[in-house]
């Protein structure tokens, strides 16, 4: 455990029994999120890889236009 966890966790002890488990949530739900984060992009790599492949393929056949940031 990193220090700075540490001092979160120390200072975390102080407070009450409800604020403690709101902030529990809280982490908790992050760490859920990550890691569904994590599963979706790794799920989605082949997709990825082709969206880009097929982007550089219109790049190179000339049938892209340069972004024009007046026009958004």
């Amino acid at each position: 455990m990193t220090k700075l966890l540490e001092q979160a966790i120390a200072r975390l002890k102080d407070l009450p029994t409800n604020e403690q488990d709101a902030i529990a949530v809280i982490i908790l739900e992050e760490l859920e999120d990550e890691t569904r984060w994590d599963e979706s992009f790794a799920k989605s790599k082949d997709t990825l890889a082709k969206l880009a492949a097929e982007a550089m393929a219109e790049y190179h056949a000339g049938k892209t236009q340069e972004l024009d940031s007046e026009k958004l």
